[in-house]
């Protein structure tokens, strides 16, 4: 953003400077060679008036004499012609290579005009002298030459004057333009970080702006009040979760203790109701550290780390293995080793166990259970695959919702809390209909920055794995 405020200030300092200092130069350009022409025509009038007396009488004229002299000490050149074109009298020394020509002079005779040519350096003014006769002939010709050079020197200096002003005032535009881009580019870019960090997980992070406009001050205020609600919001969630982590269980580890002290002396039918009552019990014990571990999951804001996803499967299939070997069920892992991601510490494990584990309720023994990874989508696609028996399309539409369960004895908790967690990682996931007959859960989890996590990917074997 400064960059562009940067740019947007110099690009209009010089279209300002630019529309404003070229026509300058122009219009004083063409004022000084229009001043200069004009005192050129003057003077060989004056030089006209003074020539007229010694082309119309005989004899030398001393005026015309002086203004000759005088002419050739300013480094200009006069030349007089009588009506015949001859010439009469000239400056001392005569100039070399700016003679008027002999056409000028007969052009100017004929026409009893004024004609104006310019070459090379020198401006040339030739003027018919009037010869107070009648008919208006002319009595001859005076030419006037004026150097060029001291007004180009004059315009080259007016030029650069001009130019230098603009240099400068394109730096100074430019010194401005960047200040101005910095003060107010800077606090929004420190506010970003801030918000990059707070959504990191730092909490206690906090905005430092104190500079720039007020409307980017005022945002920097929200900012922090924000934060520290968030703050003190997710601090009294988790106090909240661990007071009825700690209410909850105790009484039910002791109800549970309770219930098998009565069924150790209790007859048949009294035992089989105590049974009951303690599997009820268990389902509840379940039902409090799922919900629980939802609360987790909703309010998890941590710093996301590399992780090597190909590693984190292996080891999750080989913890399961011999759950899966018990109840008769393949559980296989396949993928390349090189695939990795970003998530918090321990999500991805805590991810695949809820899968694993609600893909071996419901598969029947025979059953086959695939987990796999492959690149693609944000940085990784993670599946399981199992071929059990499904879910309907509506029953896939409710499945990520807490207690949505098409099992019985299930408490429906287990893939609200896979997509609470995937979520809270910038990830998604997806149901969708195993080819034969089954389900599969696809996740596409964010990539990890290469020169982060390629230590980790290269400290884990590739898998696959199989049981």
């Amino acid at each position: 953003m400064a960059r562009r405020i940067a740019l947007t200030m110099l690009s209009l300092v010089g279209a300002l400077l630019l529309t404003a200092v070229v026509p300058l130069g122009l219009i004083t350009t063409a004022r000084e060679r229009a001043s200069f022409r004009q005192d050129t025509v003057l003077t060989a009038r004056a030089l006209a008036a003074t020539a007229e007396d010694r082309l119309t009488e005989p004899g030398p004229s001393a005026a015309l004499a002086v203004f000759l002299a005088r002419t050739g000490n300013a480094s200009e050149a006069a030349w007089v012609y009588d009506a015949a074109g001859r010439l009469v009298e000239h400056t001392s020394p005569m100039p070399a290579g700016y003679r008027p020509s002999a056409a000028t002079i007969t052009a100017v005779l004929r026409s009893n005009s004024i004609s104006i040519t310019q070459p090379r350096s020198r401006l040339l003014v030739a003027i018919a002298v009037d010869g107070g006769g009648a008919g208006g002939r002319p009595a001859g010709v005076v030419v006037l030459g004026r150097p060029t050079g001291e007004l180009n020197e004059r315009l080259w200096v007016l030029w650069a004057v001009l130019a230098a002003i603009a240099a400068a005032g394109l730096v100074a535009g430019t010194f401005v333009a960047v200040w101005v881009g910095r003060w107010a580019g800077r606090p929004l870019s420190d506010l970003d970080a801030a918000a990059q960090r707070l959504g990191s997980g730092a909490l206690d992070t906090r905005s430092a702006a104190r500079q720039g406009p007020p409307e980017v001050r005022r945002l920097a205020g929200t900012f922090n009040t924000m934060a520290g609600r968030l703050e003190a919001l997710v601090h009294g969630n988790r106090a909240m979760m661990a007071d009825v982590s700690h209410q909850l269980r105790t009484p039910l580890a002791a109800l549970r203790l309770r219930l098998d002290l009565l069924a150790a002396d209790a007859d048949e039918a009294t035992a089989a109701e105590l049974a009951g009552a303690q599997g009820e019990v268990a389902r509840l014990s379940r039902l409090v550290d799922g919900l629980l571990a939802v609360a987790r999951a909703e309010s998890a804001i941590t710093e996301p780390v590399p992780v090597a996803v190909a590693g984190v499967i292996r080891d999750r299939v080989a913890a399961w293995a011999p759950v899966a070997e018990e109840r008769a069920v393949l559980l296989s892992a396949a993928g390349p080793g090189q695939v990795r991601a970003s998530l918090g510490e321990g999500h991805l494990e805590q991810i695949l166990d809820n899968l694993i584990a609600n893909a071996l309720d419901a598969v029947p023994a025979g059953g086959h259970i695939r987990v796999s990874a492959q690149p693609g989508g944000q940085g990784a696609l993670v599946a399981v695959t199992d071929d059990g028996r499904g879910m309907s399309q509506a029953q896939q539409a409710a499945a990520f919702r807490r207690f949505a369960s098409n099992t019985s004895g299930g408490t429906g908790l287990g893939l609200a809390i896979v997509h609470r967690l995937v979520t809270s990682n910038g990830g998604s996931a997806a149901l969708s209909d195993t080819p034969g007959g089954g389900l599969t859960v696809t996740l596409d989890l964010p990539a990890a920055p290469d020169d982060q996590a390629a230590a980790v990917a290269e400290s884990r074997a590739a898998i696959p794995y199989q049981t």
